[in-house]
């Protein structure tokens, strides 16, 4: 009997977890919380765009959660930790860390522990939105086959914006920094006992999503390109890496240092670093055809498509990656930069209470759709798809003197099941097949209203990973594949993911009000958006109010 290990690194969380490779068992988990910053999230209170992570956090995190997993697991009859045949590991990003020649983080160093440029540059960092602005406009004119691939917009939420908004803002720190390295790359580093930056296994799904990293155009961004931001980048692309791998490949083997620190067999194989949602797909069962939603602080959509297909570039997508997800396919990323933080910041921050997401779930669960005569645009922390804009903000239309907690609470459900149809239906409309959707995370598992709201207005049925846990379960999938435990993904996922015994199905009646609502968020989404600058919008509040009338 044979167990892999699966490590997710979350925004506010690092959770380990040992799952039986014959079936997908899950044997022992331990969640660790961040220590640093709050709810783990270092912030500047005179910059809202601002979100780093102490490094330290992380190193913490790994030995708590892995030896809690360990623990966990061992009080089931006949398993040991010697066991264990391979280790995966998931993260956000893009989150590169600035690290020294010894692939020690600037931020380990008394010198510059507290500085907040020598942390992580968390995903949801989005300081360096100028900077995003500069490179889209550049690669438009010289190079535009490099942001073809992510929809013609390179964003704040990536590598080269956040390490030339360092560059500008922090010189002091980008002279210290003798590389950058993702997170999901320096996790299995350390594992591995890297410490010469050139020698770290780097990931194709970092690279190619957030560092315009493709082989067709031999690698990460030519010299000459980077110079014209700033002659610095250029001399530190020697820094960097030559070549990304899919999960194929391994990043290494466990060292004999962090296995007695962490109780595992030294020497066991290392799969190679994804961000936390494109191993999150594969412990859903992405396969061509399924569209995987990991709702959560954010959410991310992730599907596939055959290599030896050609697939379009489509606008305002993420990115279209080889080997990102699956070896052998495509991997599409779509998503939005804020769902669950807009309900946290709703129930939590503005009313101050965070009990109250049961009861005004309960609450809106009551109301018909367009009941309200609210509409909500979901862009609290800007756009990711499809207008990639970090300065869009959140919205909500047609409040008045009676407006209630619950009707907000509902609004905002709404918002973001709207722009979840928009990003399905810009994904449909150049020709990438969506024949079901799965999602994946908490809030899927623990809101069946918001799940029925996504089904309504996407038309869509509903699915739910049977994992609670499919990051790291994704992870540890990858692990048993390079391990050998099973001949490939396919049949990994066969063997170790399920699907739950539950299908939010679309309903005609609220489709049809949904309808209605989602042609009025299309319009401020458009305008409010700039895609119709000359949009009218005089006739929104009226036809909320038309839509009220007729639901109550």
């Amino acid at each position: 009997m044979s167990y892999t290990l699966g490590i997710d690194y979350g925004t506010n969380s690092v959770r380990a977890l040992v799952v039986r490779c014959a079936d997908g068992a899950e044997l022992g988990t331990c969640v660790v919380d961040y220590p640093s910053g709050h709810q783990g999230v270092l912030l500047d209170p005179r910059d809202h765009h601002l979100a780093r992570q102490h490094p330290g956090d992380y190193l913490y995190g790994l030995e708590k959660s892995v030896k809690g997993a360990l623990a966990a697991a061992k009080k089931t009859k006949g398993f040991s930790a010697g066991q264990v045949v391979a280790v995966g590991v998931d993260t956000t990003g893009s989150s590169p860390i600035p690290v020294d020649a010894g692939n020690v983080p600037l931020a380990l160093h008394p010198k510059w522990a507290k500085n907040l440029n020598a942390q992580c540059w968390l995903w949801k960092d989005h300081t360096s939105h100028r900077e995003a602005a500069e490179i889209t406009r550049l690669a438009a004119e010289i190079r535009p086959h490099y942001i073809a691939k992510c929809g013609n917009t390179y964003s704040s939420e990536w590598f080269w914006s956040k390490i030339t908004h360092c560059l500008r803002v922090a010189p002091a720190v980008f002279r210290a920094a003798h590389s950058w390295v993702e997170l999901a790359d320096w996790i299995p580093s350390v594992l591995a006992g890297v410490t010469d930056p050139l020698a770290i296994k780097r990931g194709v799904c970092c690279a190619g999503h957030k560092a315009l990293y493709a082989e067709d155009w031999g690698g990460l961004p030519d010299k000459e390109f980077l110079a014209r931001i700033d002659p610095q980048l250029a001399g530190l692309r020697d820094r960097l890496y030559e070549k990304a791998h899919d999960a194929t490949e391994s990043a290494g083997a466990l060292c004999p240092a962090w296995a007695k620190k962490l109780g595992l067999p030294a020497g066991i194989p290392i799969a190679i670093g994804e961000m936390d949602v494109h191993y999150g797909a594969i412990g859903s069962g992405v396969a061509e055809g399924t569209l995987v939603k990991v709702i959560g602080t954010s959410t991310c959509d992730c599907g596939v498509v055959s290599a030896e297909k050609s697939v379009p570039d489509i606008p305002g997508i993420c990115g279209i990656v080889k080997g990102a997800i699956l070896p052998g396919f495509y991997g599409i990323e779509a998503g939005q930069s804020a769902v669950g933080d807009i309900f946290k910041w709703f129930v939590e921050g503005v009313l101050g209470d965070p009990s109250l997401h049961a009861k005004l779930t309960a609450e809106a669960s009551a109301l018909k759709p367009g009941q309200s005569g609210l509409l909500a645009l979901d862009w609290n922390n800007g756009n990711r798809t499809i207008l990639v804009d970090q300065l869009l903000t959140g919205l909500l239309v047609g409040q008045t003197l009676y407006t209630t907690p619950a009707e907000i609470y509902r609004a905002l459900i709404e918002g973001t099941a709207f722009g979840a149809r928009a990003i399905i239906e810009r994904i449909r409309e150049y020709g990438v097949p969506i024949n079901r959707v799965v999602c994946a995370g908490g809030i899927a598992e623990k809101n069946p209203l918001l799940m029925q709201i996504y089904a309504d207005v996407t038309g869509c049925t509903m699915l739910v990973a049977g994992s609670s846990q499919a990051c790291a379960l994704g992870a540890a999938i990858s692990a048993a594949v390079l391990a050998g435990v099973h001949p490939d993904f396919p049949s990994a996922q066969r063997r170790m993911t399920s699907l739950k015994k539950v299908a939010y199905k679309p309903r005609a009646a609220q489709r049809k009000v949904y309808d209605q609502l989602y042609a009025l968020y299309r319009k401020l989404y458009d305008s409010f958006g700039g895609v119709q600058r000359s949009a009218d919008l005089s006739g929104v509040m009226k036809e909320l109010l038309v839509i009220k009338d007729a639901q109550r």
